[in-house]
């Protein structure tokens, strides 16, 4: 097949949207082939095992994972949508969400299409769940992104949307391009990644957000077809043995992983085996995907997952999806002088110096800069446009 060249265009403006791209000399070559994947194993009946998640697909030739996305072609691994994204959006550090990487910043998101989860209760389903190529609306190479964070100012690049251990090759190429150019790689994940591939998926992360779904087997089961423990060895890595800044979400979802015995089992999990200096978000649960018949979390289920929390030793612990200015603002875990103060995702106050409380002089966890970001809660669509 005859490679298609695609020339990128220069920075322009249409309506509300950035059309940003690399200059004219960066070129992207998409053919119909698919880029070659690692962390795979030969198996003795012929097949190929994929051990980049637990799942630990083994494909025939022709066949696709459950992350639809690494599939085989003859006596390959190969992963479909190298190059390919569902699209980029600048958007607040906030929303990923990350509370003490650079508040204020701005990140350029980007997913691809897939999952190695399947839980029924998706927020982005219409990403996470799709199951055609042309759900793959932009095409860019690593340097091209780097170079489209770069003219749109943003402090980082996010792989987030879908989980981005599924396209491991396209994310590590990315974030090493972005590290060239001095921007910071965030990952937005499950967590639900076999050792050998997280120390590759990792090495050129600086942040994480770990979705960590809930606190029994039971749930994982029923819900996302995984399992537990794997999520909880990741957290552990990442908190001990890994230069990763790590920020953990549960979305709460009434009736099945918001009691007050689970919330304290999950709390002293974070508090005992990982940091107390781990920020903690619960963020509300709006019916969706499969789950329909779920009402939406009560913001009083937040007030009080976030009490549980604090009981357990935790010193930062936030709510999300709802207008709570209290519970989505940093406090001093010495004096609880208000350090950072923000209602959603914007920037209301800032009292600390040096990364210290400016009130008491107290270290806060994270990574923070003199001054904080001013993107607000604004968000742009960037379109990666070829011609």
């Amino acid at each position: 097949m005859t490679p298609r060249d695609r020339v990128l265009r220069l920075t322009r403006r249409v309506g509300s949207s950035w059309i940003v791209d690399a200059a004219p000399r960066a070129r992207l070559v998409m053919t119909d082939s698919s880029f070659p994947a690692r962390h795979y194993s030969a198996m003795p009946d012929g097949r190929l095992r994929c051990d980049v998640c637990p799942r630990e697909c083994t494909l025939s030739d022709g066949q696709r994972g459950l992350c639809f996305v690494r599939a085989r072609e003859g006596d390959r691994m190969v992963l479909t949508t190298y190059g390919r994204s569902s699209g980029f959006c600048v958007d607040p550090i906030e929303k990923k969400p990350l509370a003490h990487f650079f508040p204020g910043s701005s990140v350029l998101s980007f997913g691809t299409a897939g999952c190695n989860l399947t839980c029924k209760f998706c927020q982005n389903w219409d990403i996470s769940k799709a199951r055609a190529m042309d759900r793959l609306q932009d095409e860019a190479s690593p340097e091209q992104i780097a170079d489209a964070a770069v003219r749109t100012g943003a402090r980082s690049v996010a792989y987030t949307y879908n989980d981005p251990v599924i396209f491991l090759e396209y994310a590590v190429d990315v974030a090493h391009a972005c590290r060239a150019r001095g921007l910071k790689n965030v990952a937005v994940t499950a967590g639900y990644v076999k050792p050998e591939a997280r120390a590759d998926f990792f090495a050129p992360m600086d942040a994480a957000n770990v979705d960590l779904k809930a606190f029994t087997e039971g749930f994982y089961g029923k819900l996302c077809t995984a399992e537990l423990a794997p999520v909880l060895d990741t957290l552990r890595w990442l908190v001990h043995e890994s230069h990763v800044w790590t920020e953990i979400t549960t979305l709460l979802i009434p009736g099945h992983n918001d009691g007050d015995d689970e919330l304290r089992a999950l709390s002293r999990f974070v508090a005992d085996e990982l940091s107390v200096d781990v920020p903690l978000h619960f963020s509300a649960f709006h019916p969706d995907w499969r789950m329909h018949d779920v009402p939406a979390t009560p913001p009083a289920t937040l007030q009080r997952a976030r009490a549980i929390a604090h009981e357990a030793g935790l010193r930062y612990v936030y709510t999300g999806n709802v207008h709570d200015p209290e519970g989505q603002s940093t406090r001093c875990p010495s004096c609880q002088a208000r350090v950072i103060g923000r209602d959603g995702y914007r920037i209301t106050g800032w009292n600390l110096e040096g990364g210290r409380c400016g009130a008491c002089g107290t270290a806060i966890a994270g990574h923070f800069e003199d001054t904080p970001g001013a993107w607000g809660s604004r968000r742009l669509q960037v379109q990666l446009a070829t011609r």
